[in-house]
């Protein structure tokens, strides 16, 4: 195995900066996102996540995959989604809930946040960088996932992959 190695003084200024630009920025999105459609994170995940879906409606199970979260966060968060209306879920034979769906509320909270995010990520991030630093950026995210995905056996069409962290 080799030695452990430090970073250069320049390699930890450029991590430090990378890091701080990433948690900003996730930040001010998170927080439009709560101020401007009234919804989280989590909560946009969930939302985009079932809006992609055929007809807005997925088994629970393959939200929870599609998202890359624990069986029981999606529980407790469709508990919350579904006393604000967001989602209603739905029972199988037995009387289980087994699927989730978007209400009309859901849906349309949805696809204004959708509308609002995507303005945001544009004007935070896209009309700050040069066309030749996007396709760097670009070049070297998907280096990144792809090594990560190779060493988790994920193709590139993983959903834990393309989750709807947006």
């Amino acid at each position: 195995m080799a030695k452990p190695r430090t970073l250069e003084s320049g390699q930890w200024e450029l991590w430090d900066s990378w890091m701080q630009a990433q948690r900003l920025l996730a930040r001010e999105l998170d927080r439009d996102l709560q101020r401007d459609h009234g919804i989280s994170k989590a909560e946009f995940s969930v939302l985009v996540t079932l809006h992609r879906a055929a007809e807005g409606r997925m088994r629970v199970g393959e939200l929870a995959e599609s998202l890359a979260w624990e069986k029981s966060r999606v529980a407790h968060q469709l508990t919350r989604m579904e006393s604000r209306e967001l989602v209603d879920r739905t029972e199988g034979r037995s009387g289980r809930r087994i699927g989730i769906g978007l209400t009309a509320k859901g849906r349309n909270v949805v696809e204004n946040a959708i509308l609002g995010h995507a303005d945001n990520i544009r004007r935070y991030f896209f009309e700050t960088l040069t066309p030749e630093q996007a396709a760097a950026i670009h070049v070297w995210s998907r280096q990144i996932v792809d090594r990560f995905e190779a060493r988790s056996g994920e193709g590139s069409d993983g959903n834990a992959a393309k989750s709807a962290d947006h």
